[in-house]
């Protein structure tokens, strides 16, 4: 990074490059390219590659930059890391040593009012991660209440989401919900501040609509499957997650990939995935928590968890929604 600009440090790095194990030659995808922190540490580890990818017009922009001070080693392209597997081949590239994911909204997009992420700040109701779709204004001034309450109870786990979707509605009524301060008035006005636990009431709701608004639970779905296809025998697999809805759907996933085919019965047929071979290998049973001075230092690491596992030589399971070959 040139002149007086920070260098964004990433949750977690330096379990992230040690669960990666990048070596000389290797060529490694940064999968939620953000500020580049992964891809920068990869670089520095090793005489390697990284492609970063990332869906936000800002990040490649950055990427770009970052891309000077590594020639020939980094490349970065716009996209979601669910399509990563069709992105690379794109571009030539079906097999890479290890993938890092990110999951969840990046700190220079919270930090950017007009990105519409956080209650923190006042700006336009948007938390869109790239340049297409509904915004989230979109969403909190057309779905009915029982949608609106649906995706705050299960993508924010707000115990009452239909109290908060009950006053969505009411106040669209008067103006339309256009900015995240009003959102976020809204909301309180109707949760209760918990007590000595220091979240805004706001929190849960506006995770919720980001969360359905970029669509990341089936973004996680699809980057996880892409990474398995792509990685060769080997290869590491590090995912951060910051919430448990995320870390749920890598735990599974991870668990269903690294466990052994049951025993055969002769009265249960056996399924296309039950009958694979584990595709990888866990890294360790147990997610990676920040250290406490981690912890301490950056607040937005406390709930962040590291799950990491290596690839097998067996193939990869069905994509969701695809036959076996």
């Amino acid at each position: 990074m040139t002149g007086n600009t920070p260098i964004h440090i990433p949750v977690l790095l330096d379990e992230v490059i040690a669960a990666l194990a990048p070596r000389d030659g290797g060529l490694y995808v940064d999968g939620t390219f953000g500020a580049g922190g992964y891809s920068r540490a990869l670089l520095r580890s090793a005489s390697c590659r990284v492609i970063g990818i990332d869906r936000d017009p800002a990040a490649i922009e950055r990427g770009r930059t970052l891309a000077q001070e590594f020639p020939g080693r980094l490349e970065v392209i716009e996209g979601r890391f669910g399509d990563m597997d069709r992105l690379l081949a794109d571009h030539g590239v079906t097999s890479v040593d290890g993938v890092a994911l990110d999951v969840g909204v990046s700190s220079p997009q919270i930090d950017e009012p007009e990105r519409g992420f956080s209650f923190r700040f006042d700006g336009p109701l948007d938390m869109r991660m790239g340049r297409d779709g509904p915004t989230a204004a979109d969403v909190v001034n057309t779905a009915d209440e029982a949608e609106l309450a649906d995706i705050i109870y299960h993508l924010g786990e707000e115990r009452m989401a239909r109290r908060v979707a009950r006053a969505i509605v009411a106040a669209r009524r008067e103006a339309p919900i256009e900015r995240t301060a009003r959102l976020a008035e809204i909301i309180r006005s109707v949760v209760p501040k918990g007590k000595g636990d220091g979240i805004d009431p706001a929190t849960r709701s506006f995770q919720a609509l980001r969360i359905h608004v970029n669509d990341e639970l089936g973004e996680l779905r699809r980057g996880l499957s892409a990474a398995e296809s792509l990685l060769a025998p080997g290869g590491r697999l590090a995912v951060v997650s910051f919430h448990s809805l995320e870390d749920r759907e890598v735990k599974a996933f991870l668990r269903e990939r690294s466990s052994p085919p049951p025993s055969p019965s002769r009265h249960t047929p056996v399924t296309a995935v039950a009958a694979h071979h584990p595709s990888f290998r866990l890294l360790s049973r147990k997610p990676v928590d920040p250290s406490e001075a981690e912890a301490r230092n950056n607040p937005r690491a406390r709930s962040a968890r590291l799950r990491a596992a290596e690839r097998t030589e067996a193939p990869a399971f069905p994509a969701p929604g695809k036959e076996a070959a």
